[in-house]
Parts: C-alpha cells; sequence; structure tokens
C-alpha cells in the first residue's frame, strides 16, 4: 500500500508532531518494537536528527501510539513520513533500511 500525501490522517500526523515541537519539516519513522529491521534502523535514524537540527525526527511505535495514526495502515517497515512547516507530507512510504537513506530523500526534498 502507498500513501496519498493528501490524506488527511497524514497531514493529521505531521501537524501534530510540528505542534508539539515547530520546527521546519518533520521525519516521523513508523515503526514497530518487535520489527528487527527498525530496530536496526533506528542508529541511523537518530543520527541523522543529530545532523538535521532544524528538523523534527519522531520516532512512533504503531503499536504504542496507534491513535496517532487514524486510519492509516502501515503494511512495510520502516516507513517514513516527510513534510515541511507549512504542513505539506512530501513523502510517505516505506524506505530501504539502509544508512544515509533518510540523508538523500531529504535533500532530494529540499529539506
Amino acid at each position: 500500500m502507498s500513501f496519498v500525501p493528501t490524506d488527511p490522517d497524514l497531514r493529521a500526523l505531521l501537524a501534530h508532531t510540528l505542534a508539539a515541537t515547530p520546527a521546519d519539516g518533520a521525519v516521523i519513522c513508523l515503526c514497530a518494537a518487535w520489527c528487527r529491521t527498525c530496530g536496526e534502523f533506528r542508529p541511523g535514524f537518530e543520527q541523522t536528527a543529530d545532523a538535521h537540527p532544524r528538523l523534527t525526527f519522531r520516532w512512533l511505535d504503531i503499536e504504542d501510539e496507534a491513535d496517532a495514526l487514524g486510519d492509516l495502515d502501515v503494511e512495510t517497515f520502516p516507513t517514513l513520513v516527510i513534510g515541511a512547516s507549512d504542513g505539506a507530507v512530501r513523502f510517505a512510504g516505506p524506505v530501504l533500511p539502509q544508512p544515509g537513506q533518510i540523508a538523500r530523500l531529504l535533500q532530494s526534498l529540499g529539506l
């Protein structure tokens, strides 16, 4: 399943994240505690967060924070939601769990 960037649940998730920590944009990783791939991806996610202090990074466990997702159905891990400070979702979908993937996406999106 791929997400439509105009999905109201995606926009609400992004808006809620930016309201909690205003920034130039946000990167939200939708994951699950039981997912081994997510666990291996997390250090790179945190390293990328440290390298981009103007952005808010949020690690969201889809089971612990299910209410934050609305009707979104996450089937593939890790899944990223990346948006700008204006609330526009620029990217939403699964990514390869490789170091540098997030940084390349951010660069291509102008964030």
